[in-house]
Order: C-alpha cells, then structure tokens, then sequence
C-alpha cells in the first residue's frame, strides 16, 4: 500500500457551537444552537419544532457552557500538540462577530478571540481548518428573516466572510463554506436557521434555502481568492454512500435517486452547475427553485478547490415495505438497519469499508482533492479507579477507518488529511449530551452540566500520537 504524503494533515475537529461556551460573553449573539436543550430536556422536539423553541423554557442548555473551550483554548491546544496534530479543524462563530447577523459594524471582542486561538496554533505548527458556518446561523436572521430561504442572508453571510477573510488570510489558509450543507434538507433549522411554519412546504423552503447557501457559497470563493493568494475553499457533505438493500433492479434504482439527492449540493459547488437530474429530482419532490439570472454564471466560475467530508456509516435504501420499518435509529440521515454491519448504543452503524467505497464515488465524480474533515466514534467512556479510560474500542473504530481511507489513496484518490471528530470530548450536537464521547481527551462534564471541566487523556491519546508520528504506519 502506499505511503502517505509527508504533509498529510492528521488532526481533529470540533465546531464553536459544541465546544466554545461563553454564549453571551464579549458580545457575542444569540444562534439558534443557543435555544437547543439536551435531549432529556427535549432537544428533537425543540430542533424540528423551533417555533416551539423560540418560546419554550426547556431547562439545560449545552451550548451555553459547551466544554468551556473559549476559556480552556490554551491548555487544549497544548494538548493537541502534545498529541502530535498537524490540522485543528473548528468554526468561526458567526454570532461572535456579527452578533445579531445584520449589524453595521463586526464584534472587535469576537474578532481577538479567533486571533488568539490562532496564534496559539501557529505557536505549535498547527494548521487551522475553518468552518465559516457550522450549524450556527445568528438568532436575529431566523426570527427577522426567515434564516436563509431569504435571499438576504446571501449578502449577511458575504460581508461576514469578507471580514474574517481580511482577519486571517495569513494565517488560515484551509476554508469550507458550509458544514454538511446537505443536511439542510433533514434538519432545516440546524442547516439553514430555518424556522418552519405550519403551513411551509418544507422540501420547497429547504431547497429553495439550499440554493441560496449554493450561490453564498461561490461568491465567497469569489471573494477568498480576490482576498488571499494561498486560501483554498472547500464545500463539505455529509458523506456515506447509499447501498441498495437487494439486487432487486428497483432497490439499485432507489440507492442511485438518494446518492444523486445527495451530491446534487456538491455538483453544484465543485462541477459549477446544477445537475442534469435536477429537473426530474425537484419536480418529484414538488419544488421550483427561484433561480437569478446571474446564478449559473457564478456557480461556473467560482468552483470550490476541495471536497470536505464527514463520514460516520453508510447508508441502506429499499422499496420493499416489509423491510421499512427497520429503521437503523442514532442516524440524522434516515437508513434501514444493515443485517451486515454493528452498531453503536447510539444506533450509528459502523462500516469502515464505506469509507473507501465513499471516497471513490467522490474522487471518480469530481476528480477534486477530498479532505476528510470529521470522523469518529460517539460512545460512553469510564473513567476506572485510576483515573483512566481504556476506549480500546475507538481505537479500533479509528484504525478500520484509517486502513480504508489508505486503501482508497491507494486507488489513486488524492485526499488532504483525516481529521478525528471531537478529538476533545464535546457536546453532541444531534442530542445535546456529553456522554456520547468522542475525544482522545476526556472532558469531565455530564449531560446535566455538573462536573470540573478537568481534562483526561484516553488510551486512544497515545494510540493517536504513535499513528501521527509514524504517518500512519504504525495503527
């Protein structure tokens, strides 16, 4: 097999929204993650009802402490170096710089947060992956505009990214546009601040949305390349390959109409327009998109410079009603249970080889770098009476997935870096909790809020560190 680039980017990610805390501090606005409690406090009903949510007292909100990484960035950074990363991926909260989306004039407060954590990466050679939007959209844009099915947040969300570029295009030079930009046709509310109405079409609201953050998306292409000479602008999905459940010719034909719903967003970012399918998928769904007549021409000309993804399972389509209700529960995109495949307590399942079967659909369609930008395993850690947590078990999710990712540059595809998901323990962002674990570092903090903040190193830290040092010989 072969060896990976000497400048392949191993790291971890985690986003404002779920780590950050300090929701009101230094200026900062309100997101809608922000009116979002844990699940036991009622987190679904409050994400796919958020009228309910803008007036409802639910009780605990995660977000507004998370893992209090606004306070702790400089001990948690320092751990990352220690574990040997090379690429921290994270977001820019947008309501920390614009805190009610709209205003005149940005946060300086918000602004000298990012520079500090940025220089505290540059101190130990780490490089920055922002996300300029992660599921964080101002408050102010969904309850005074609609969130983005109003074409205005097109020009809020420019002058946002106009600024940051400015900010920091010495020192980032990896950008992705949207987080899991598909997954605003699941969760419109996470995706595209979207407050539905009663009497919304919601597939007509989510994809008419969807294009708005395709055309933001291009002109801040546009905009980072007129601003930075070495920026790179990524688009990024929520991967995992739809499998048919049989060979029964009409369960393939129901996996190619998912995987086509799905990289339909990315067609659109990285080929330059939408696909030629994009007729028969919308009319099927019943929607008509306002397209402007300047749209296509930017959608042509401003294509993105790399394929970001998140991969955590495949997925598994079938048309035979017997088999429907076999709903593999724990995963935000709906998909049957695979007889074939483990699952998490969570019900996310666990399929390392369609990673490698994802990354070569991506590579074989777009012939763009791809950049694994989240992946990992979500369970509950124990710490044992010496203070320890043995997660032999992540270590072994990540080595499976870490040997089909190998396998598939292997196969010739040209992949920037792997990037663990929540390599610090933060909070879950489909359920609010803290005890859905990610990190090599432990985080003491439960789904109730209690807890020191005090940081563990897993088993899993070390593990990490010798496959950084090796570059990914030794697993």
């Amino acid at each position: 097999m072969n060896r990976l680039d000497k400048d392949f980017l191993w790291g971890g990610a985690m986003a404002a929204n779920q780590c950050e805390g300090a929701h009101l501090e230094d200026g900062k606005g309100l997101s809608c993650m922000d009116i979002l409690p844990s699940v036991q406090y009622g987190r679904k009903e409050a994400m796919y009802n958020p009228q309910l949510a803008l007036t409802k007292k639910y009780g605990y909100y995660p977000s507004h402490e998370g893992i209090d990484f606004y306070h702790n960035y400089k001990e948690d950074i320092k751990l990352l170096a220690e574990m040997g990363i090379k690429a921290f991926r994270t977001s820019i909260s947008w309501p920390r710089i614009f805190p009610n989306g709209d205003d005149k004039e940005p946060n300086e407060l918000g602004l000298k947060f990012y520079d500090r954590l940025f220089e505290e990466c540059r101190k130990y050679n780490i490089e920055p992956v922002v996300t300029l939007s992660h599921f964080d959209t101002p408050l102010n844009l969904s309850k005074k505009y609609g969130g983005w099915y109003n074409r205005k947040l097109v020009d809020f969300y420019l002058k946002y990214c106009k600024v940051v570029f400015k900010r920091y295009a010495e020192v980032v030079k990896y950008w992705i546009s949207f987080n899991e930009i598909n997954m605003i046709t699941h969760i419109p509310f996470f995706g595209g601040g979207i407050i539905l109405k009663d009497d919304d079409d919601v597939m007509q609201v989510s994809y008419q949305a969807a294009h708005h953050q395709l055309v933001a998306s291009a002109l801040a292409t546009k905009l980072l390349r007129d601003i930075s000479k070495n920026g790179k602008m990524g688009c990024m999905l929520a991967a995992g390959s739809y499998y048919p459940y049989s060979c029964n010719p009409k369960d393939v034909w129901a996996a190619v109409e998912k995987n086509q719903d799905m990289y339909f967003f990315i067609d659109v970012q990285a080929r330059g327009g939408y696909p030629s399918y994009t007729k028969r998928l919308l009319k099927k769904k019943g929607v008509c998109i306002k397209i402007a007549a300047e749209d296509e021409v930017i959608f042509k000309k401003h294509k993105v410079d790399y394929i970001a993804l998140s991969y955590y399972s495949s997925r598994l389509i079938s048309v035979n009603k017997k088999v429907l209700k076999n709903i593999a529960d724990g995963n935000a995109v709906t998909t049957l249970r695979n007889p074939y495949l483990e699952a998490t307590p969570w019900g996310r399942q666990i399929d390392p080889i369609g990673l490698r079967i994802t990354m070569n659909e991506l590579y074989d369609r777009y012939q763009k770098p791809l950049f694994i930008v989240e992946n990992g395993l979500g369970v509950s850690d124990k710490v044992d009476e010496n203070g320890e947590i043995h997660d032999d078990y992540r270590i072994s999710y990540v080595k499976e997935h870490i040997k089909a990712m190998k396998g598939a540059i292997a196969d010739g595809i040209e992949c920037l870096g792997y990037l663990v998901w929540g390599c610090i323990d933060l909070v879950s962002a489909g359920t609010g909790e803290m005890e859905k674990r990610y990190g090599f570092i432990y985080v003491d903090r439960d789904n109730e809020g209690n807890g020191t903040l005090k940081r563990i190193k897993k088993k899993s830290f070390w593990w990490y560190k010798k496959v950084i040092e090796s570059n990914g010989e030794e697993l």
